[in-house]
C-alpha cells in the first residue's frame, strides 16, 4: 500500500512538473530567459511562487528545465537519423519528425518546443550544462554528412553545414504559423528540395560578384564613432545576449565611459533597435546593389547572399542576430520582426523573377527566402562553429550548400 501512494505521488509531481515546464516554455519563447520568472511560471499554472519552488528552486533551474526539453528533441532527431545509411534519407527524416512536432503543437496535441537562442542569456552553472548537452546534439546531429560519399568534406565544412541546417530547425518556427499544420508534410517536401537540389538551375555556375565592404557599411563622417557603438554592441549582444551585453561591457570594448555610452543611446532597448536598424539597412543596401547589376536573377541572388556572408565576417560586421527579438517590449518586437520580413520577402521577390526567367529553379519564393534569411542571420556566428574560417571562404563554406544543395561540393 504504502509504495503504491509513494508511486501516485511521484505521478502526481511529475504531470504537475510537465505543467510548468510547459507553461514556462510558452513564456520562454514570448519574452526570453530575461522575462521567464518564477512568479510569471507560477500564475500561468494556478500556483503560488512557494509552490513552484518546490519543484524549481531558482529561475535559471526552471529556464535551463525547459531548454533542456529542446535539446533532447535535438538528439532524438539526430539519434534517428543514425539509423539510416543515405544521407538525403538522413536529412529528410529529421525534418519529417521535426514538423511533425510542431504540427502537433500548433494543434494542442504536444508541448511546445522552447527557442534555444537564448541559452547564453542563463546564469552559470546552468549555461554551461546546458551548452554541454547542446553540443553533444550538434555533434551527433553532425553525422548526418558520415557517409563515404561525403568524405570531401573536411570537418568545419561538415560543421557549419550542420549549423546551418540546425538554423532551418529553429527558424522554421517563426513562420510556419502562416500556413495551416495541415500543410506542413508538403512544406517539409518543398524545404526538403531546396536543401537537397538548392535554388540554382542545373549548370548554374557559382561566380558572385561582391562590391567592396565599404559599400555596405552604414555611417560616415561624424557618424561613424557612433557606428563604432553599433558595431561593438552587435557583437556583444550575439556573442553573450542582450542580457550578457551590458552597458558597462560596451563602454569597455570601446574603452569609453558610460556617459559616452548614453550620450549616443537613451537606454539600452533603443540601442537593440538601433542595431536592428542598421542591420535592416545593411541587407536592403546589399539588395539594392546586387537588383541594380546587370545579369540574372540568380547571379543577383547568390551575389547578395555571398555579400551579406563576408559582411558578417568583416571589420563593419556582423549583423545581429534575430534572436535578440525576445529580449524586445512586444511592440518593438513586432515592428522589428514586420521589418526583418521585409527583407526577407525583397529576397522572395528575386526568387520569383528567377524562376520566371529560368535562372532559378522552380521553388516556393516564400519559403526559399526565409530558409535564405535563416542561413544568412545564422551566419553570425560562423567564426564560432568553424573557428579560422576567412571572411572571403565564408560564401562558398555557408551560403553555397544553401543556395547550390546541401550534399553537393
Amino acid at each position: 500500500m504504502g509504495e503504491r501512494n509513494v508511486a501516485r505521488a511521484t505521478d502526481r509531481y511529475e504531470r504537475k512538473r510537465e505543467d510548468i515546464l510547459d507553461a514556462a516554455t510558452v513564456i520562454l519563447n514570448q519574452l526570453g530567459v530575461k522575462g521567464l520568472t518564477l512568479s510569471v511560471a507560477a500564475a500561468a499554472v494556478g500556483l503560488s511562487t512557494t509552490s513552484v519552488t518546490y519543484y524549481f528552486k531558482r529561475k535559471d533551474d526552471l529556464a535551463a528545465a525547459c531548454l533542456m526539453r529542446g535539446v533532447d528533441w535535438l538528439a532524438h532527431l539526430a539519434e534517428s537519423a543514425q539509423a539510416i545509411s543515405d544521407p538525403a534519407e538522413r536529412l529528410a527524416l529529421v525534418f519529417d519528425l521535426h514538423l511533425e512536432r510542431l504540427r502537433l503543437t500548433a494543434t494542442g496535441q504536444a508541448p511546445p518546443l522552447p527557442v534555444l537562442s537564448d541559452i547564453r542569456a542563463l546564469n552559470q552553472p546552468r549555461r554551461g550544462e546546458v551548452f554541454a548537452a547542446y553540443m553533444k546534439a550538434f555533434r551527433r546531429m553532425r553525422q548526418i554528412f558520415d557517409a563515404p560519399e561525403l568524405a570531401w568534406l573536411t570537418r568545419g565544412r561538415r560543421t557549419a553545414r550542420t549549423h546551418m541546417l540546425l538554423e532551418q530547425i529553429f527558424w522554421s518556427a517563426s513562420w510556419l504559423p502562416k500556413y495551416d499544420p495541415e500543410d506542413y508534410p508538403r512544406i517539409r517536401e518543398r524545404m526538403c528540395d531546396i536543401l537537397l537540389n538548392g535554388l540554382a538551375v542545373p549548370g548554374a555556375e557559382w561566380a558572385p560578384k561582391l562590391p567592396p565592404m565599404s559599400e555596405l557599411a552604414p555611417g560616415e563622417g561624424l557618424e561613424m564613432s557612433r557606428d563604432a557603438f553599433l558595431r561593438a554592441a552587435t557583437r556583444l549582444i550575439n556573442t553573450h545576449g542582450y542580457k550578457g551585453a551590458s552597458v558597462d561591457r560596451i563602454s569597455a570594448e570601446l574603452n569609453v565611459t558610460k556617459g559616452s555610452f548614453y550620450h549616443h543611446n537613451e537606454a539600452k532597448d533603443d540601442l537593440v533597435v538601433t542595431c536592428f536598424e542598421r542591420s535592416f539597412e545593411v541587407m536592403r543596401r546589399v539588395q539594392r546593389l546586387a537588383m541594380a547589376r546587370d545579369g540574372d536573377q540568380w547571379s543577383k541572388l547568390s551575389s547578395a547572399a555571398a555579400a551579406l556572408a563576408e559582411y558578417q565576417l568583416s571589420d563593419y560586421g556582423p549583423l545581429l542576430r534575430s534572436s535578440a527579438l525576445s529580449a524586445l517590449p512586444e511592440p518593438i518586437r513586432k515592428e522589428m520582426g514586420q521589418d526583418f520580413n521585409r527583407v526577407s520577402d525583397r529576397f522572395a521577390s528575386m526568387i520569383s523573377d528567377g524562376i520566371a526567367e529560368g535562372s532559378i529553379r522552380p521553388v516556393d519564393p516564400f519559403i526559399a527566402a526565409q530558409m535564405l534569411a535563416a542561413t544568412l542571420n545564422a551566419g553570425a556566428e560562423l567564426a564560432f562553429w568553424v573557428p579560422g574560417v576567412r571572411q572571403k571562404a565564408a560564401p562558398a563554406v555557408f551560403v553555397r550548400p544553401m543556395l547550390m544543395g546541401v550534399f553537393k561540393p
